[in-house]
């Protein structure tokens, strides 16, 4: 069978055209002979026709049974948003590109099976016709990984045209669209970077809907990516630095210092072998939150469980047999000076902004994240609050420890390991012990003194938080100058020890502080409002403490520290300021977990 026009017929019949009659689409021509007369009738159009036939097949009920049409119909759609639907600048006459010019109206025939050596070898000709126009980023593809494994080693299943800039889709790169779809369309092949990527800021930012931060392009290149021990590539060791600084280049980031190439962009904690730092301190954290919650926790759920029993057996809690109250009846110990009120709210008000506006960062791939980056303004205003929320939280935390430092110093009678303070003791022991014997219906509660021992933990995990999350989080605050004096995965360790310590005080201020001070069943219905008004019931004290009640009473202190019930407006305003704070920590609460959970 002869050629007609440049029309090879084997061709032609292995198309999807090929059942029809030229004249289909050929409506224009008025004769069967070459050269062709033509009449004023409208030229081939494919969009028109396929938009046609659509919704005949809609109006026909058939759809269902040409599925391939409405693809068709959906992907005409997207060409019309697309770059190639645009007037071309040297001919405003026509599009950029036309349906006919990818696809051979001929021939045409893409295979549905993409497990066919058919559809690997449609795979393998796309760089070419689409280097039809696009020369300059053909002949630099030809050069890259990518292009090396398609063009020479003939592997369909290497990265070409449309896996970055889609079929029907193709939008200009400058748009955000484009930019935030980058990293998605390289994960749909790296997978592990993709994740590991997410875990960095530059991912986490981009997730929330943002730009501005590296993606995988900015690193690796566009067209002409290399592996990375060739010389050439922007990310081999020798061409780090200056990849960093296109971005980190002095002007609006400070400048990237030597420290920036041992940076790790896609650390796997799971890898040892390349990631050794990475994988020890996933390790540490990981044990540090398992033995915590495991222990409180459990210690949280004992403790409803038995308090629960005695509120239904209604059995008396046990606490010291000592004389009525007497006199002293509908008094109010007064617990809590004024400043230390004042600091705990500071405190609770910054933490909650610390929470807030960590998390939205670190679970940047939940549905509420991005949300909450928008209402805030965007990544840079989260990261301002953030500060502003640290120095506030710092700022207080240094305060209260020069006012500690101060009275420790001016009094000569305070006992460093006495009833009255804070530093952890054998009794505190003992009382863990006792507590635990109690749940179980093995011994007494214990009495406590001024602090319990879970009130302790609760002081000086602060030290501990401000020390973890603080240093860590100064390291990553100015990375120009910790590059310049210690390696690049400093970075990764602080990023994922920042994380997770933040992680852990979170959910167990919002989980165990929680339970211990708002929802036992001793303290039901919440809140517990000792740290608004500063006081509470002589009842409520002597049952909480009654060691120290004991104590007080038989050295005759007891009525230095007793004081007027507050006043009904200071009650009632104090309940409603615990019940706010409650529920914003109950919503971080969800927030972190739904991100939690969303993240694996």
């Amino acid at each position: 069978m002869r050629s007609l026009a440049g029309i090879a017929p084997d061709k032609f019949g292995q198309g999807v055209h090929a059942r029809m009659r030229c004249v289909d689409c050929h409506s224009d021509i008025a004769d069967n002979k070459a050269p062709h007369t033509k009449t004023t009738a409208r030229a081939p159009d494919c969009a028109g026709c396929h938009e046609q036939l659509w919704d005949a097949a809609q109006k026909s009920g058939t759809s269902e049974a040409h599925p391939r049409l409405g693809v068709v119909a959906r992907n005409i759609q997207a060409y019309r948003q697309s770059f190639h639907a645009r007037a071309n600048e040297d001919d405003p006459e026509r599009p950029n590109a036309m349906c006919h010019e990818c696809h051979d109206s001929h021939s045409f025939n893409v295979p549905t099976d993409r497990k066919s050596p058919q559809y690997a070898q449609w795979r393998l000709d796309v760089p070419a016709l689409c280097g039809k126009c696009h020369e300059d980023q053909l002949d630099e593809y030809s050069e890259s990984i990518h292009g090396t494994e398609i063009l020479e080693e003939k592997n369909a299943k290497s990265a070409v045209c449309i896996d970055c800039h889609t079929t029907h889709e193709i939008t200009g790169t400058s748009l955000t669209t484009f930019k935030l779809l980058n990293p998605e369309e390289c994960g749909n092949c790296h997978k592990n970077s993709l994740k590991t990527y997410r875990d960095t800021y530059h991912g986490q930012v981009n997730k929330l809907g943002y730009t501005y931060t590296a993606k995988c392009y900015n690193c690796h290149g566009s067209h002409g990516i290399l592996l990375v021990d060739d010389p050439k590539s922007k990310v081999h060791p020798d061409n780090k630095l200056k990849t960093c600084r296109q971005c980190h280049n002095g002007k609006k980031l400070p400048e990237a210092t030597a420290g920036f190439v041992t940076f790790y962009p896609h650390a796997d904690a799971s890898d040892y072998g390349r990631y050794s730092q990475v994988w020890i301190a996933s390790r540490l954290m990981g044990g540090l939150l398992v033995l915590v919650f495991t222990f409180f926790w459990l210690h949280s759920g004992l403790w409803y469980y038995r308090e629960w029993q005695e509120r239904k057996a209604r059995k008396p809690v046990p606490h010291v047999q000592a004389e009525a109250l007497g006199p002293y009846a509908g008094k109010h110990f007064r617990r809590f000076p004024i400043g230390w009120r004042i600091a705990h709210l500071i405190f609770a008000l910054a933490t909650m902004m610390l929470v807030l506006t960590g998390t939205t960062v670190l679970f940047a791939g939940s549905a509420w994240a991005p949300v909450v980056a928008k209402i805030l303004g965007g990544p840079e205003n989260v990261a301002l609050l953030h500060r502003l929320a640290v120095v506030l939280f710092v700022g207080i935390f240094f305060i209260h420890l020069v006012y500690i430092l101060q009275r420790l110093l001016r009094s000569r009678n305070f006992r460093w390991f006495g009833p009255d303070s804070l530093m952890p003791n054998l009794k505190d022991l003992k009382d863990c012990v006792g507590m635990f014997k109690w749940f179980f219906d093995r011994g007494p509660k214990p009495l406590f003194e001024r602090w319990t021992y879970f009130e302790k933990f609760d002081y000086w995990a602060v030290f501990w938080g401000v020390t973890v999350i603080g240093s860590s989080g100064m390291l990553l605050a100015f990375p120009h100058v910790t590059a310049q004096y210690l390696p690049g995965w400093i970075f990764n360790v602080a990023t994922l020890v920042h994380s997770e310590e933040a992680f852990l005080a979170a959910v167990f201020l919002f989980t165990v502080h929680f339970f211990n001070n708002h929802f036992r069943p001793d303290k039901l219905p919440p809140p517990d409002i000792v740290m608004f008004t500063g006081t509470q019931s002589l009842a409520e004290f002597r049952r909480e403490h009654p060691a120290q009640y004991q104590r007080l009473l038989e050295t005759g202190e007891l009525e230095k520290y007793l004081v007027a019930q507050p006043s009904r407006p200071m009650t009632l305003g104090s309940k409603i300021l615990g019940l706010v704070l409650i529920g914003m920590g109950l919503t971080l609460l969800v927030l972190v977990a739904i991100g939690f959970f969303s993240s694996w």
